[in-house]
């Protein structure tokens, strides 16, 4: 009898022990997945800003931050796969329509908005005086190489170019790069007061560096007023209720946007730049976060 409730002693013990340990790993799983968040960064001026801010917001209240470097097009598709867990730049509802309907049922594309005055279409310096709309760009084709010169391939804004390619029936053609590329041949041509044309959108930096005006489309292919949301996998208002309340309360304006890419653009780490700006727009932030 005795042997037989030392056995059966020990198989209780093991079954404690071994329920425990479970739940210690269950435990440190769950804490790790309501502290740990991917959030997509794309190469853009905005995009590397707003990210770094939340980067810093979200560390400060706890969380642990990681960034997935992506295209628009992957983002997505992280998102659809819940790879990803959210995505802090769709811009609506032109730009990244194509996205919303690819997406729309295994991606949540929030109501809420981040900037209301947004706007994108095709930008040439001011100098070129006799260039002040689309149309005019086919009386002129000479003058800029038949060539607009545009970004990353999968963006939004470089479909919606392709679109008014054809809708305009323009003999040009769209030639891929990357924001800094792009950004660096506008540089080269105002320095040198050069023909140049490229798909560009506001709020950016840009706009403050050089004199640079948006092209008449009156073919409103670009839509009129963009309006910016984030979006996030499915599963994550309920996995993570607080980040998910503070980004829909998240708002900002032309100024903050731009003295925040400002920040960020002239610090040797992005993430110093906006750990400045955060400190600085505290208030800002408290009603985000509260």
């Amino acid at each position: 009898m005795k042997k037989g409730l030392s056995f059966i002693l020990a198989i209780i013990m093991v079954a404690v022990l071994t329920a425990c340990g479970n739940n210690d790993q269950a435990g440190t799983a769950s804490e790790e997945k309501d502290k740990t968040l991917s959030i997509g960064q794309i190469s853009w001026a905005e995009n590397i800003a707003v990210t770094n801010m939340w980067k810093v917001i979200l560390e400060d209240k706890g969380y642990d931050v990681e960034f997935n470097y992506l295209n628009m097009g992957s983002t997505m598709t992280a998102l659809d796969s819940g790879d990803l867990d959210a995505s802090l730049e769709v811009w609506l509802p032109v730009q990244d329509a194509n996205y919303l309907e690819k997406y729309q049922d295994t991606v949540n594309f929030s109501d809420a908005t981040w900037f209301d005055n947004a706007k994108v279409g095709l930008v040439v310096p001011t100098y070129l005086e006799d260039i002040n709309s689309v149309k005019d760009l086919k009386e002129h084709k000479e003058m800029f190489n038949s060539e607009i010169v545009g970004f990353d391939p999968g963006a939004g804004t470089m479909e919606v170019t392709e679109q008014l390619i054809k809708d305009y029936n323009l003999d040009f053609e769209l030639v891929p790069s990357s924001e800094s590329a792009m950004l660096a041949e506008i540089k080269k041509a105002v320095k040198d007061e050069e023909p140049i044309v490229a798909p560009l959108w506001s709020p950016h930096w840009v706009f403050s560096k050089y004199d640079l005006k948006f092209l008449e489309d009156s073919q409103n292919t670009y839509g009129g007023v963009e309006k910016i949301h984030h979006a996030t996998r499915q599963g994550f208002e309920k996995d993570y209720p607080e980040v998910s309340k503070w980004f829909k309360n998240w708002k900002m304006n032309d100024q903050q946007v731009a003295e925040l890419i400002h920040y960020v653009e002239s610090s040797d780490e992005p993430v110093d730049g906006a750990r400045k700006w955060v400190k600085e727009n505290q208030d800002l932030i408290n009603e985000w976060v509260k």
